[in-house]
């Protein structure tokens, strides 16, 4: 390690407390600050008030809802652009403010503590008619009812799936071409859904393992007399618990309202429970803004945090706790990683050697701590390194990764970043509390990443024709200047922001042009799905178990349409035949034969290779609740599902919440 780099490190380490000085400072100035300020462009606080003990003591919040009766749920995408829009099949579209989570719903669901899946809408797992699965009945939940009181049938289910294959504008439909042969409704509640080859993994296709899933059945009745490319569907007509009740024409925050008729909903029939009678998801702002409005009982979930706002919630508000009561807080477990995408259609990141290049001009280390203190685990593969992904692919394949050489036979694999973060952490002063066993420390930050080495990584430019100027700053091969911009979430989905910047600062210090870009939901998602980027913080690397052939299949070259047209898979244009030829085998075989977990390491293995993007980091998601008002929130020591307030399955775990007695 260099004088320079450690003094680097250090200096980060004194920024994390000056940080976390000047938010307590904030925080305290703010709650000083007597009368309540106006909401910024429609968001607002529960009563109008600041002061913690009038807010606990309101009795309604801003939109005019009993408090004690209404979950508050922090707005993960930040402030919507189009918030009249609620047509999840159109780019751009921002389902997360309790659409996706309560008010839409699935045929599969997963229970995330077990990796199984069950029926939601569906009755059960689907059932195969032939014995090359490539027809299936699916049969659905009687007593289903839409919130305008129309029943839910297979009628619906068939609709949106030829809606699919017959509107050639919808991005699903490049999809849905490629995996739909037909489909027939044999009665009420049963279909029959035939597929163009053999689908084993049909219950994965279509229903959720992460998040959600692309198949979100939508009412015949309303839908048939629109224009699916257009309708905006506003406002929606919910087969969820809940109804929509109003809205922020500024795009901050969404109301939802508790159905009378509840029972006749999957959630209903499953738990016998609901939920609090309203939810509302809200945003108020800056991350500053939502710890004050925590510390205020103003908002009862928070989507993302950084580490220095958790130490402050500590601090200042003892009815929080995070996922673990105490450190480190987080959930690291969430199944999906980060690290930089590029829309490797578009020069010169279709070359492999730029991508290659600016892995080696990445100091992963510096970046580790720039973005969340180090409180990170790395992951040199392009899916996550949760526990039961990383004993399967991450630790088995280490030997792999060392012996894995470029070209030219340079072996990029370091598998001392455990080991180093250890060390700097120990320096620093605050790593007392560390395992100091390797193996233990590899699982608490990982197996290792690639070499921070800035030689070859010029060595690979100049060999597809880049040059420096005489400061030392990189010229594209035409002699312009080369110029990176990254984008970067902006005040939402904090860790991918951070990692920009952390990224930015360490190209440019390799004499690179580059920047972070920070944007609104509706513009960072919609850039990635028409391929409007050069690079960006993104996450498409996913999977929550051994089978990570449904949540890889996306990357398939066969998916890839022309920059500017909405992508039904590989956002990131990777062309690739000999990927191609590994999903091809895994998509015939089932999840339990022995030949999937083998095949996808190799799948692994040509993906790092290729460097298809730069996986860096798996997630740490600081994502406290606020206990005044409601109770039995999911946690580490409560562990009935994760603490995944944004996804599908929110709508079962917010029939478990309870109100404080």
């Amino acid at each position: 390690m260099t004088i320079d780099q450690t003094g680097e490190r250090r200096m980060r380490t004194r920024s994390y407390i000056v940080m976390t000085i000047l938010v307590l400072f904030s925080m305290v100035l703010a709650a000083c600050a007597g009368a309540a300020q106006p909401p910024a462009a429609g968001g607002g606080v529960a009563g109008g008030e600041t002061g913690g003990e009038s807010a606990a003591a309101a009795e309604n919040t801003f939109v005019d809802t009993p408090r004690n009766e209404t979950l508050i749920v922090d707005q993960l995408n930040g402030s919507l652009e189009r918030p009249e829009n609620f047509n999840i099949y159109t780019p751009g579209v921002d389902a997360g403010r309790g659409f996706h989570e309560i008010c839409t719903d699935h045929l599969w669901e997963i229970d995330t503590t077990t990796g199984e899946q069950y029926g939601s809408l569906a009755a059960d797992l689907p059932t195969p008619l032939n014995d090359d699965y490539t027809s299936w009945e699916i049969k659905l939940r009687e007593g289903i009812y839409w919130d305008d009181g129309v029943e839910f049938t297979a009628d619906d289910v068939a609709y949106t799936l030829n809606m699919w294959l017959e509107t050639e504008e919808l991005a699903i439909n490049g999809w849905a071409v490629d995996y739909i042969d037909s489909v027939e409704v044999k009665d009420k509640y049963t279909l029959v859904l035939n597929t163009t080859r053999p689908q084993p993994r049909i219950s994965k296709d279509l229903g959720v393992t992460i998040w959600g899933n692309r198949l979100y059945p939508m009412p015949k009745h309303i839908w048939e007399k629109e224009d699916p490319a257009t309708f905006a569907f506003f406002p929606p007509t919910c087969i969820g618990q809940y109804k929509f009740k109003d809205y922020d024409p500024n795009g901050n925050w969404t109301l939802w309202e508790q159905r009378e008729d509840w029972e006749r909903t999957s959630v209903g029939q499953v738990l016998n429970a609901a939920g609090p009678k309203y939810l509302l998801w809200n945003f108020v702002g800056t991350e500053e803004k939502r710890i004050l409005a925590m510390i205020n009982n103003d908002v009862d979930i928070l989507q993302d945090i950084t580490p220095e706002s958790m130490t402050v919630l500590t601090q200042k508000s003892p009815a929080t706790r995070a996922w673990h009561a105490g450190f480190p807080y987080a959930d690291f477990d969430d199944p999906c990683e980060r690290g930089i995408s590029f829309n490797n259609s578009r020069f010169p990141y279709d070359q492999w050697q730029v991508r290659w290049a600016l892995a080696l001009a990445t100091d992963i280390k510096n970046v580790s701590l720039g973005t969340f203190a180090g409180m990170l685990r790395v992951s040199p593969l392009g899916v996550p390194p949760v526990a039961a992904v990383q004993n399967t692919y991450h630790k088995p394949l280490v030997e792999r990764l060392k012996a894995m050489t470029l070209p030219d036979g340079y072996a990029p694999f370091d598998p001392n970043f455990a080991k180093d973060m250890a060390q700097i952490f120990n320096e620093q002063g605050v790593g007392g509390d560390l395992p100091t066993d390797e193996a233990a420390l590899i699982d608490l930050f990982g197996v290792g990443w690639w070499k921070y080495d800035v030689e070859e990584a010029a060595k690979l430019l100049e060999e597809v024709g880049f040059t420096r100027d005489a400061n030392g700053k990189w010229l594209l091969p035409d002699g312009t200047p080369w110029k990176i911009s990254i984008n970067a979430p902006s005040d939402w989905e904090v860790q991918s922001g951070r990692l920009a910047f952390a990224v930015a600062d360490s190209w440019t210090k390799f004499g690179i042009d580059a920047s972070a870009s920070p944007m609104t939901g509706g513009t960072f998602w919609t850039a990635q799905s028409t391929g409007d980027f050069e690079a960006g913080s993104y996450w498409p690397g996913c999977a929550i178990g051994p089978d990570i052939y449904p949540n890889l299949s996306g990357w398939h070259q066969k998916y890839i349409v022309p920059t500017g047209e909405p992508a039904p898979g590989n956002a990131n244009r990777h062309a690739s035949d000999k990927l191609a030829a590994i999903f091809d085998e895994l998509e015939k075989i089932t999840s339990d034969d022995p030949k999937n977990v083998e095949l996808s390491k190799d799948l692994l293995m040509q993906m790092a290779l290729e460097m298809h993007w730069i996986p860096m980091f798996g997630t740490s998601k600081f994502v406290p609740v606020n206990q005044t008002y409601w109770t039995n929130y999911p946690s580490a020591d409560n562990y009935y599902e994760g603490p995944w307030w944004w996804w599908s399955n929110f709508k079962y775990i917010v029939a478990q919440i309870k109100p404080v007695e």
